[in-house]
């Protein structure tokens, strides 16, 4: 990696932090710059607007996001494996794109209206149709009880893994994979059908669904 290249990388780091922090619309690009110890004028070397700089920094999460989740949906796993593998996937990126994640859930339903920013609904959309339909399959297969509201299941645990990022912090007494397994072991209880509860054992760090490479 070329300094150039990973200085890009360090100033998009410090930028996600401020954009999550104060706002986009009240960040200013002087204030990342004095964030990464440049002038005002220094920043526009690396980047034309702070638009672009928060482009890289969502569509960068978005990209590693799905490179995740897609390799779990092509895996032909089970509906409850995939969903444990699903949440996993959605920890480790709260480890790693953190102050992203924390972007997106603020600033993702007016962005996406503005020409640029379109693929947040894009990706939104399949985001819902991914786990709505693993949570269908799950439903049709008795995996899952049959008189839940896949909707409201889905709502509830892309809430209650998602809001994780306002609290979780990498380098923490517990790793992603830990943090998921806990989740899932109080989530799935409470969807599975009742002959399926019993012979459930949580996931040991060895079972955990690999990182993508």
């Amino acid at each position: 990696m070329s300094s150039s290249t990973e200085r890009r990388g360090e100033l998009l780091a410090i930028a996600a932090g401020v954009f999550a922090a104060q706002g986009y619309n009240a960040t200013t690009v002087r204030r990342i710059a004095d964030a990464a110890g440049l002038l005002a004028g220094s920043l526009y070397y690396h980047f034309d607007s702070k638009e672009s700089m928060l482009d890289e920094i969502l569509s960068a999460f978005l990209s590693e996001l799905w490179a995740g989740y897609d390799t779990v949906l092509a895996a032909g796993l089970g509906p409850r494996e995939t969903i444990g593998a699903l949440v996993t996937e959605s920890f480790r990126q709260i480890d790693r794109h953190g102050p992203a994640v924390a972007i997106y859930q603020r600033e993702s339903k007016h962005l996406s209206v503005q020409p640029r920013f379109t693929y947040l609904s894009d990706s939104q959309a399949k985001f819902e149709n991914a786990w709505l339909r693993t949570l269908e399959r799950g439903v049709a297969e008795q995996v899952f009880r049959k008189d839940l509201d896949v909707r409201l299941v889905y709502r509830f645990v892309r809430d209650t893994v998602w809001v994780a990022a306002s609290w979780y912090r990498p380098g923490g007494a517990h790793s992603p994979e830990e943090i998921a397994r806990q989740y899932l072991s109080m989530v799935l209880e409470g969807v599975t059908t009742p002959n399926r509860t019993a012979p459930h054992r949580p996931l040991t760090k060895e079972q955990s669904w690999p990182r993508p490479t």
